[in-house]
């Protein structure tokens, strides 16, 4: 079951609630039993890590060729 954060405006608090996806946008009550909660925007990781390596080629990377070489000038 997907795991939702939110955030009460009265207290400060931010707490996650365990709840199906067809919930995820019903009223929440803080652990402090606010009512006054908003549903915080949450990233997903998506296949690899964020400390993998990149395979793209970075900019200024120097080359072969006269496409990214200095052969041309």
């Amino acid at each position: 079951m997907p795991r939702y954060e939110y955030r009460c405006r009265s207290c400060g608090d931010t707490f996650e609630l365990s709840r199906p996806m067809a919930e995820s946008s019903a009223p929440a009550t803080c652990p402090a039993g606010h009512e006054d909660t908003v549903k915080l925007l949450s990233t997903v990781a998506v296949g690899g890590s964020a400390a993998a390596p990149s395979s793209a080629p970075r900019a200024g990377s120097g080359g072969g060729g006269c496409c990214g070489g200095g052969c041309c000038g």
